[in-house]
């Protein structure tokens, strides 16, 4: 069934059939009572649900685990998670529901006290043989969460095909159906489109766009920070930037990441700012938290000293998956502290719902791992509650706060090279190879470049909420950014929408007022400052290359010989690495010459 039919049943009513209050889970809400009924009726062997993280894919997976227990449809449970975090996570939620999940277990007979176990995609990496001749022995339910890790490496894909291809039934649940590579995911059934990609299908849908409507997650208000910095490059060349200005891929890339530099001004500006919103949030949440998500162990133990300095109180510092860490975790979650930080692990599964306020520290640039890091912030405790998220101005990762309510597949093949879009590149090797390097999604290569981060400050830019755009840039500490930053905690979506266009009205108009020798910052709103997306310079490009085609004909020049001319006259490096304003420019140039010849 595709997924577009499966997702019929989000329409029900949020009080259909008698949804969970608040703060309840002794009654499912109306998705889950919608993919059970679905589930209980087709009885499938595979079943893959998708339901945006917060939504209560535990709550819907136990509960169908219990009733496929109660009618000795299966004998044992074997829930598979990405972490030791999680594992022992799903074994205490269990047990809430009196079925008992062994999370320590790692070989031999099962205790006869238990259900069944609690594992990590890793162990059943180690030993496939041991869970199959499980599988094997006793009819069992296997819980596969967050599937997509199934992808993660080859092993892990072919341990889990091993160990569970006897299951009797197989539960498939995931937040993000979606990866940055082509690896296929066991027990996933792929459809080919039209097109001829293959894309996941799943047999239930829940996206966050159905749970905003149904009051099931926050809605989230992203804020931007943009600012001037500047680096020196293994050559020795000092290099200065604006963050969110158009520029090569490698630069963006180290202008991220001297912003994220503990030692500049951009991280101190952007947690003092973020501390002043949890205060803000907390005057209707009172046990609200905020996590910085951090790329790596040194970052994550220098922002929670900024933090000490900026507030005056300790970080709960969660620098691994281990023990010591999910104790951790664990004791943030029930306590009211103020301020987590965390090396990616918390990104994804990691059941803290106080956590209100967000900082995205790291330079993770693909869609699965912003979805999941923000999935940390979205889970609704009671109406009205809002998520607030702090940004670095990248290209990409406003590309995908604008996107928050697309649902998305996992694509199994990568687009043909047809001359199309994907591949606009024809007049060299080099070049193609270049350009289809600019096309993948960031792997994390880019942070190897070595360079030196030098300095860097923040700059208040925009404010992102369901699509739209809102906002002037402001300085740190500024009434304009004080503004936005001080948006009541308690709001339903559209009184968040109403509160933002008023605060931008009010900032224009204040602005204006002002004598042009105080202008110094780009004061221009949100939605008349695009910042050029990876989309929109590929489009250039695909113009560039259009335009360069139509006058190889017209001149009898090869590709080659006409963006060499190009960039000698126009000046930049190949089309690959050049900004927007360059490609319009070189588009420009080869239509003048094109008119001389007419």
């Amino acid at each position: 069934m595709t997924t577009t039919a499966a997702s019929s049943s989000h329409h029900l009513s949020p009080a259909f059939p008698g949804r969970a209050p608040w703060g309840t889970a002794s009654k499912l809400r109306a998705w889950q009572q919608g993919a059970m009924e679905k589930y209980l009726q087709e009885q499938p062997r595979d079943f893959l649900a998708v339901a945006t993280p917060g939504a209560g894919k535990t709550t819907f997976a136990l509960t169908l685990a219990s009733w496929l227990l109660h009618h000795h449809v299966v004998q044992q449970v074997t829930v598979v998670a990405p972490t030791e975090h999680l594992k022992k996570q799903w074994a205490e939620a269990a047990a809430r529901i009196g079925i008992k999940l062994d999370p320590e277990y790692s070989a031999g007979p099962l205790s006869k006290e238990y259900d069944g176990v609690a594992v990590t995609y890793a162990g059943v990496g180690v030993r496939p043989m041991l869970h199959r001749n499980r599988s094997e022995q006793r009819k069992t339910l296997v819980i596969l969460d967050e599937i997509h890790h199934a992808g993660d490496s080859k092993s892990w894909g072919e341990a889990c095909l091993e160990a569970f291809e006897p299951a009797t039934r197989r539960l498939a649940l995931t937040g993000t159906p979606f990866r940055s590579d082509t690896n296929p995911i066991p027990f996933v059934t792929y459809e080919e489109g039209q097109d001829g990609i293959r894309r996941s299908a799943a047999d239930y849908t829940y996206g966050y766009g159905s749970a905003l409507a149904d009051g099931v997650v926050r809605p989230v208000i992203f804020l931007s920070y943009s600012g001037n910095m500047r680096w020196r490059t293994k050559a020795g060349d000092e290099i200065a930037a604006r963050l969110g200005e158009p520029m090569t891929k490698d630069a963006i890339s180290q202008a991220w990441r001297t912003a994220l530099d503990p030692r500049g001004d951009w991280m101190p500006s952007v947690l003092r700012a973020a501390d002043q919103r949890l205060t803000e949030v907390r005057k209707a949440i009172p046990d609200a938290g905020a996590l910085v998500i951090a790329s790596d162990q040194e970052s994550a133990r220098a922002y929670a000293k900024l933090i000490r300095e900026i507030t005056g109180s300790g970080a709960t510092l969660v620098l691994s998956d281990d023990v010591g860490a999910s104790k951790r975790i664990d004791e943030f979650s029930q306590s009211t502290d103020r301020w987590m930080v965390a090396v990616r692990m918390v990104s994804e599964g990691v059941d803290v719902p106080r956590l209100a306020v967000g900082v995205y520290a790291t330079t993770i640039s693909t869609p699965l791992f912003f979805a999941q890091a923000v999935g940390r912030f979205v889970r609704s405790r009671r109406r009205g509650e809002t998520a607030s998220v702090f940004l670095p101005t990248v290209p990409d990762l406003l590309g995908f706060a604008n996107e928050m309510e697309r649902e998305r597949d996992h694509v199994l093949d990568k687009p043909k090279k047809d001359g199309g879009e994907e591949d606009p590149y024809a007049e060299s090797e080099k070049e193609m190879d270049e350009a289809n390097r600019e096309q993948d999604e960031d792997t994390g290569e880019q942070d190897m470049l070595p360079f030196e981060a030098l300095e860097s400050d923040a700059v208040f830019d925009r404010v992102m909420y369901n699509g739209a755009e809102f906002g002037m840039q402001a300085h740190p500490g500024s009434e304009e950014e004080q503004d936005y930053l001080g948006i009541p905690g308690l709001l339903e979506p559209d009184q968040v929408q109403l509160l933002l266009q008023k605060r931008q009205a009010k900032q224009i108009a204040h602005s204006r007022k002002k004598p042009d020798t105080e202008a110094d910052l780009l004061e221009m709103p949100a939605e008349r400052r695009p910042v050029v997306s990876h989309k929109e310079l590929m489009e250039l490009r695909r113009q560039l290359n259009t335009m360069v085609g139509a006058y190889v004909h017209q001149s009898g020049k090869p590709h080659g010989v006409i963006h060499t001319e190009l960039r000698r006259v126009c000046g930049g490096p190949p089309s690959a690495e050049a900004t927007a304003g360059q490609l319009r420019q070189r588009i420009a140039k080869v239509q003048e010459w094109a008119t001389r010849m007419k």
